[in-house]
Parts: C-alpha cells; sequence; structure tokens
C-alpha cells in the first residue's frame, strides 16, 4: 500500500445529483493517495427515509417513496449503461416499501436504523457506478461487515477493537487492489441488525476508519470550501482560517458553527491524524486544515452563533448561606435530563442557559409544567425565550488582559443577558436579544477580525 493513506468522505450535497457525484468523482481521482471513500445519503433522501420509519399512511407512504425513486433515478437516467444498476437501485426501493408498510404498522428504533441505512447503500452503489462509467477500478463494500456497535439504535457506538481488527482483515487487503466506496453513518451490532452512528455520523464513520487504517489525511469534502472566521451567510467578508486546532474547531462546532460534530473528531484526534476540509463543488478553493497543534495560535480565532435560546432565571432568597440549593437545582434539572450550558450566579439568583441544539425537540418543550412546577416549589422561576448565543472562540482568553473591553466596547446599546468568560481559556460567550444577534456579530467581526 502506498505511504500516503487517504480517506475521503463526502456529505450528502455532494452526492445530491448525477453533476455532484462526478464532481466529487473529479476529487477522488485527482489525488492517488485516496484509496477509500466514505458516503453520506444523497441530500433529501435521509429525512425522507426518517419519515417513513415514523409510520404513514398509504398515500403519504406513496409520495414520500415517489420522491426517493425520483432523487435517485435522477442519477440512474445519466449514467451510459443504466440498466444493471436500475435493477439494483430497485430492489433496494422495493426493501424500502416493505419496511415502510411494517412501520405503518408499528414503528421501532431497530425498524427506524434498518430504513434509514438505505440512504446510503443506494448513493454508495450510484459513486461505484459512476466511477465505472470513468473507467476507474472501484469497487463497493458493506461498512456493515467492519463498523460493528452496540445495539443502542439511532446512536450506536462502535467496538472499536473489533472495528480495528475486522478493518485489517476484510478491508485493508481489499483497498490494495481498488478504490472502495463504502457507507458512513451505518453499522451492524452483535444479532446483525442495522445501526446508526447518530448525529454527524458520516464524519464519525470517516474518523474511525481512517484510525483503524492510520490513514495519513482525512478529508471531508462539503459544500463550503473550509472553516471561517464566522457564517459567511451573516458576515460576506469572513475569513477563511487555514489551519485551527481541534480543540478550536471542537469549540466552534459546539457553540453552533455548522463545521464538524466535534465528537465525530475524536478518532482522529487521538491518533493524531489531520482532517481536510473543503467544497467538492470548488475544490481549487482550498480548505481548512484541522490538526492537534497549528504555529502561533492567535487571541481570537471565530465567532459562532446559536440561535433560539432559553434563560431559566432562579430566585431564593433561601439561596443566602444556604448549602445544596444548586445541587437540589441541578439534580431536578437530571431528572428531566436537561443539561445545562451556561450557567452564572449571584448572592440569591442562578442564572441559566437550556441548550436545545442537537436534540430534536424544540426549546420549549424541554420546559414541561412538571419540571417548572418542581422548580417553583423551591423558588421563583422566571423564562426568556429567544435569546441569542454568541461565542467568541480564541487562545488563552482567560490570560489575556483588555479583552473585555475590544468585545463589550462595540456592543453598547446592546442589551447583554449573561456573561460567561474564565471558566474556559477557549471561549467568551453571552447571550443577546435574537433580534440584535446577527448585528452583534457583524460589529464583533468588524472590530476583532476585519
Amino acid at each position: 500500500m502506498s505511504q500516503t493513506l487517504i480517506v475521503a468522505k463526502f456529505g450528502g450535497t455532494s452526492v445530491a445529483d448525477f453533476a455532484a457525484m462526478n464532481r466529487s468523482a473529479d476529487v477522488v481521482l485527482a489525488n492517488p493517495g485516496t484509496r477509500l471513500v466514505v458516503l453520506s445519503a444523497s441530500a433529501g433522501v435521509t429525512n425522507l427515509l426518517v419519515t417513513l420509519a415514523e409510520g404513514q399512511e398509504q398515500m403519504q407512504r406513496a409520495y414520500l417513496l415517489d420522491e426517493i425513486r425520483r432523487i435517485q433515478y435522477a442519477i440512474i437516467d445519466q449514467l451510459a449503461q443504466p440498466e444493471i444498476i436500475r435493477d439494483e437501485i430497485d430492489r433496494v426501493l422495493e426493501n424500502i416499501t416493505m419496511l415502510s408498510e411494517a412501520a405503518a404498522l408499528a414503528t421501532s428504533t431497530a425498524l427506524t436504523d434498518e430504513l434509514v441505512s438505505h440512504g446510503e447503500l443506494m448513493s454508495s452503489l450510484l459513486f461505484v457506478e459512476v466511477l465505472r462509467q470513468r473507467s476507474a477500478p472501484s469497487l463497493w463494500f458493506d461498512v456493515r461487515k467492519v463498523m460493528r456497535t452496540d445495539d443502542h439504535f439511532g446512536r450506536a457506538e462502535p467496538d472499536m477493537a473489533l472495528l480495528a481488527d475486522l478493518v485489517q482483515t476484510q478491508l485493508a487487503p481489499r483497498m490494495a487492489e481498488a478504490l472502495i466506496v463504502t457507507q458512513g453513518f451505518i453499522g451492524s451490532e452483535a444479532k446483525g441488525r442495522t445501526t446508526t452512528l447518530g448525529r454527524g455520523g458520516s464524519d464519525y464513520t470517516a474518523a474511525l476508519l481512517g484510525e483503524a487504517l492510520h490513514a495519513s489525511r482525512i478529508d471531508i469534502w462539503t459544500d463550503v470550501p473550509g472553516i471561517y472566521t464566522t457564517d459567511p451567510r451573516v458576515v460576506p467578508s469572513a475569513k477563511r482560517i487555514d489551519e485551527i486546532t481541534f480543540e478550536e474547531a471542537a469549540e466552534m462546532a459546539t457553540f453552533g458553527a455548522k463545521v464538524l460534530h466535534p465528537a465525530t473528531l475524536m478518532p482522529a484526534v487521538r491518533s493524531d491524524i489531520p482532517v481536510f476540509v473543503g467544497s467538492s463543488r470548488d475544490p481549487e478553493a482550498g480548505g481548512t486544515r484541522v490538526c492537534n497543534q497549528t504555529q502561533n495560535p492567535p487571541l481570537f480565532r471565530a465567532l459562532a452563533l446559536r440561535r433560539k435560546q432559553t434563560l431559566l432565571t432562579l430566585h431564593s432568597l433561601n439561596m443566602l448561606h444556604a448549602r445544596g440549593f444548586l445541587a437540589e437545582v441541578f439534580n431536578i434539572l437530571a431528572r428531566h435530563s436537561i443539561s445545562v450550558d451556561l450557567i452564572t450566579t449571584s448572592e440569591v439568583s442562578v442564572a441559566l442557559t437550556l441548550d436545545t441544539t442537537g436534540s430534536t425537540s424544540t426549546g420549549t418543550s424541554l420546559l414541561t409544567q412538571a419540571l417548572l412546577t418542581e422548580l417553583s416549589s423551591l423558588c421563583r422561576v422566571e423564562v426568556e425565550e429567544n435569546l441569542a448565543l454568541v461565542a467568541l472562540i480564541g487562545n488563552k482568553l482567560s490570560q489575556a488582559a483588555g479583552v473585555g473591553k475590544e468585545v463589550f466596547g462595540v456592543l453598547e446599546g446592546v442589551n447583554l443577558r449573561l456573561i460567561c468568560y474564565g471558566a474556559s481559556s477557549y471561549n467568551l460567550c453571552f447571550l443577546v436579544p435574537g433580534q440584535d444577534a446577527e448585528k452583534v456579530i457583524q460589529k464583533l467581526h468588524r472590530n476583532l477580525f476585519e
């Protein structure tokens, strides 16, 4: 096997249609070091499958199945020799039909995973065909042969030791003879039932396989050329960051930047494998390299924004000199399985934000009547909604002088509801009213980055 071994992962938009698949094929074939390709489902397909898995009546089922067929057939119809692959995709679609009928009778997490996995199975079959059409020797590989997980459906955890063994025996030998195309996001448990790895699962797959193969790099291809100082849709003059540490990227992702899900990169961090993030639409544009250490990390790295935050303020005179008040509050929140994000306290009150990102439910449904009643028996409760969390990501922020003036000096006229600073040397966070969020990001970006 060659010295450089690259695992390339392509997201849903990069395999959305025939043109996108061909651009991705260009990227793969341009670099002989790329021996393993990990794919997401074509854009839109996973959502349709998830809806089918919720159990739909016949009319709705027929409509959703047609949508899936339409997306995949749009690719098949542009292939030079579509016959063989059309039969294969039809078989997959028959499976989907059968499983969605089962879901209409009774839903289950195992059935959902089984159904949803078909998106990746189809995109990877089609991509092999696109490569073959360009006479590139490539093989389809079922990732479930190596990605063994527990049976926590919907968020299964891989068995690292078993994965490492199986990759060496089942996958590595095949990579010597051809370019291997496989699926992200899916795995299988001990009884052979299909599982999925949860949010950001395809990035996680690429990082896990990269680690097991001792890859020299993992390339994540999306629709944006790298990681920016802030969301370019909010600040068009945002600059691309050429090199960033895993730590900084994880902070950005935690605070809502839609770059990489931090947990998904853990295997790469552990094994010190650099990750490259680029755009399959425009591979020439370059991208961002994420690695364990960078030269001269700057004081300010990026700004992230997380909308729809809920602030809970709990007042209690009993808190004065009382022990155990906070413990009791956290106990109640834990019982209602709520994770607290930011927190500040005063003598008689505590303010905390609830993180709703990453959960499928909305913020308001987290604050159930039962929870509010339980908290109200302990203290006076105030709830504020529609706030936005602004996070300034940087390095050694808590040791630097004058950060407060640089940041807050620009924001006179903005109501700051809560500030968290000092707990982490990588970030400074504060809450502002939702309608001011973009203005705050634009002002700060102009002042700190331009």
